[in-house]
């Protein structure tokens, strides 16, 4: 063989084994930008499904707490209707005293009075009907005060009542959806957890009240 076809030989195959090592570096540096694309778009999945599972468990926990305030609302009702009607019965019971005094000492002084009328001394027979007059416009007046303090313990006792029913029926009611809403609340921190795994922290739960 001649020198210049040993160059050209050679040369030949230099170009060669470069075009081909040129063809495998752009083909590995291909697979490797693909397998960084696949890579990144699995981790921006996993952060985007991690972060709507977060959000369902935020949800959840406002669920929760406003479910849980219903609760309280309906046990602040109750307590409120309870002490109404205590109060209302014992207002009621010193009214009933209250009134068997004033009858008691209205019989007293009408008895003594209306004795004094029939006296045989004029001016204190007058005297007398005017004092019976006087007594008998003071029982009155002081019965009136008595009925209007009835009226006032029996409307607070009625009003009482209703808050207790208000409040029994609102705690139903909110005690079946606080439960569902725990259990929401639960199913969503579970799906969270299994998505995080071990090397992720998930979100504190909501502590639940029992009632």
């Amino acid at each position: 063989m001649s020198i210049k076809f040993l160059i050209f030989h050679f040369g030949f195959k230099s170009q060669y084994m470069k075009a081909i090592l040129n063809t495998r570096l752009f083909v590995m540096l291909s697979l490797l930008l693909i397998t960084s694309s696949l890579v990144l778009a699995q981790s921006d999945k996993k952060a985007l499904e991690l972060k709507k599972l977060e959000t369902a468990v935020t949800m959840a926990k406002t669920k929760v707490a406003l479910n849980q305030k219903k609760m309280d609302v309906a046990d602040s009702l109750l307590t409120i209707g309870v002490s109404m009607v205590a109060d209302s019965k014992a207002e009621v019971k010193t009214i009933a005293t209250d009134r068997k005094k004033l009858d008691k000492d209205f019989a007293t002084a009408q008895k003594s009075a209306s004795k004094l009328t029939t006296s045989k001394d004029k001016a204190e027979a007058a005297k007398a009907r005017e004092d019976l007059k006087t007594i008998t416009a003071k029982y009155r007046a002081d019965s009136k005060v008595l009925d209007t303090r009835l009226n006032a313990a029996n409307k607070k006792s009625t009003s009482g009542g209703a808050n207790i029913t208000r409040g029994k029926s609102g705690k139903a009611s909110a005690k079946n959806a606080l439960k569902a809403a725990n259990e929401t609340l639960d199913a969503a921190q579970k799906r969270y957890d299994a998505a995080a795994g071990t090397d992720e922290k998930a979100p504190a739960k909501v502590s639940k009240k029992k009632k």
